[in-house]
């Protein structure tokens, strides 16, 4: 059997390309690959960085653009009404995502890829130029309905490359959206209210001076509109013909004859929902990323909020200057380091090990928050790195697991599927973060866990969570032949 399916695979490699499928030239120059793919790497870590930069660029700013719709009574209630505009964009994603793998299934991933950077490119600036909270929620939530790139990307990614390479394709998926989710607030928070911090250049009473949180989103829109254009020369890796035989029947016989019983094991996998090792897998998944998005809308909170309650009183460029420290170090050690260490320790592990490291980290915040000057700068600094390098690191242990758990032609709708549930605990995650942090500020006096000490323990028992079960028999990884 093993001899049969080297032959097959041989004869594959060498006959079995049909003309015009771009699916089959992609296999193609996979084949004829030697050495690290930059170039494919490369074109997926800049799309999925020109989505993800509007997942939580809006953090920096939100408490101060919900200020100044004045729907909130008092301060410590910024943080519920903030919960909401940031749960808009995910509830959005959650109610579509499933649909938009199947329709990278049906009709190519590069489809699907270029309606989603042009959705950004009209919705985002959209969203900059928000005049009260309900067209902030609206926009917010058309952004995440109509883009559905972040599903067939990670298909994407490991159809462009050979196997060997599928976790540096993955991990270019994982690293540009922890980049983009710490750029992006970056961004946010050094471009927003313009008029405040550059005087000299922008009036009070300039385009910019009354629409304080556009410029941002601007830039940010360009980025994806530049994009958008460069996507219409990617290639497609979607198959466009079927199986039937040939003129070339030898090669046909051959993998019909070497890979009978694995198609007949291909046919029992078809519903995903059964599919456990794919299950299991975005379970996983779910519990980290509603981790994730909470402690992303939490962190910047947090930061912004006055001393009084609990917070650092740091201003909207204070927040983006650790955010952008955090996105240059996350960007070094997810592509140098991280594909040789989960080669070592296999992304389960590894997913395991680094939340574990994370527990004890986000409980030093609250004594972060005791310190001042150049000391707590450097700390906060060090925290907020080794945090977004953890997560982002444990994301991409995941995205491999969830891939290597179908094959091609269930990627899409694989990735979709748990882009939808992935999308609902990150909408329950800004909504819920938000009202956490909120109640946490009105019981600063409390005997058990006053104010931030609250917050950073329900982030910590959603990690624990997390951990738990990546062990077995919850978590399992598909046995490859």
């Amino acid at each position: 059997m093993a001899a049969a399916a080297e032959y097959a695979e041989s004869l594959l490699h060498k006959d079995y390309y049909v003309e015009g499928c771009p699916g089959c030239e992609v296999d193609r120059l996979k084949h004829s690959q030697r050495g690290l793919p930059l170039k494919q790497i490369l074109t997926v870590w800049i799309i999925v960085l020109s989505t993800s930069l509007t997942i939580s660029s809006l953090f920096p700013f939100l408490y101060f653009m919900i200020r100044d719709f004045h729907i909130a009574e008092t301060e410590a209630d910024i943080g519920y009404y903030a919960g909401f505009v940031g749960s808009a964009y995910m509830l959005g994603r959650a109610l579509t995502s499933t649909l938009w793998g199947m329709i990278a299934d049906r009709y190519g991933r590069k489809t699907v890829i270029i309606i989603g950077c042009l959705t950004v490119v009209v919705f985002n600036t959209l969203f900059g130029l928000s005049l009260n909270y309900w067209m902030a929620i609206t926009t917010r939530f058309l952004l995440g309905s109509l883009n559905g790139l972040l599903g067939p990307i990670k298909a994407y990614a490991c159809e462009t490359v050979r196997e060997e390479y599928q976790s540096y394709g993955l991990s270019a998926v994982s690293t540009a959206w922890g980049t983009g989710l710490v750029i992006g607030p970056a961004l946010g928070g050094f471009l927003a209210q313009p008029a405040e911090k550059f005087p000299g250049i922008f009036t009070s009473d300039s385009f910019l001076g009354r629409f304080p949180y556009f410029l941002p989103c601007l830039v940010i829109s360009i980025f994806a509109g530049i994009v958008t254009i460069a996507c219409f020369w990617i290639p497609e890796t979607i198959h466009t013909h079927n199986t039937e035989r040939t003129s070339s029947q030898e090669p046909y016989d051959a993998l019909e004859a070497a890979t009978k019983e694995t198609e007949e094991n291909k046919s029992s996998k078809k519903s995903l929902f059964k599919n456990w090792p794919l299950m299991s897998s975005i379970i996983v998944y779910c519990v980290f990323s509603l981790h994730d998005m909470a402690y992303t809308e939490i962190f910047s909170l947090w930061a912004e909020s006055p001393r009084r309650l609990g917070g650092l009183g740091y201003t909207t460029e204070d927040v983006g200057t650790v955010l952008a420290i955090s996105g240059l170090g996350l960007l070094v050690f997810q592509s140098s380091l991280y594909p040789i260490v989960e080669k070592i320790m296999g992304p389960v592990v590894l997913s395991r090990v680094l939340g574990i490291v994370s527990i004890p980290l986000l409980t030093s915040y609250h004594y972060i928050a005791m310190l001042s000057g150049i000391a707590l700068s450097i700390v906060l600094n060090i925290a907020s790195l080794l945090k977004n390098v953890l997560s982002i690191s444990i994301v991409t242990g995941l995205f491999i697991l969830q891939n290597r758990a179908v094959d091609q032609d269930q990627r899409g709708a694989a990735n979709g599927m748990a882009m939808t549930f992935m999308s609902l605990f990150k909408a329950v995650g800004p909504a819920g973060g938000g009202i956490l942090f909120s109640w946490a500020e009105k019981r600063q006096d409390a005997a058990f866990l006053p104010g931030d000490q609250m917050v950073f323990f329900v982030l910590n028992v959603i990690e624990v969570i997390g951990v738990l079960i990546t062990f077995k028999p919850f978590l399992v990884e598909r046995r490859r032949n």
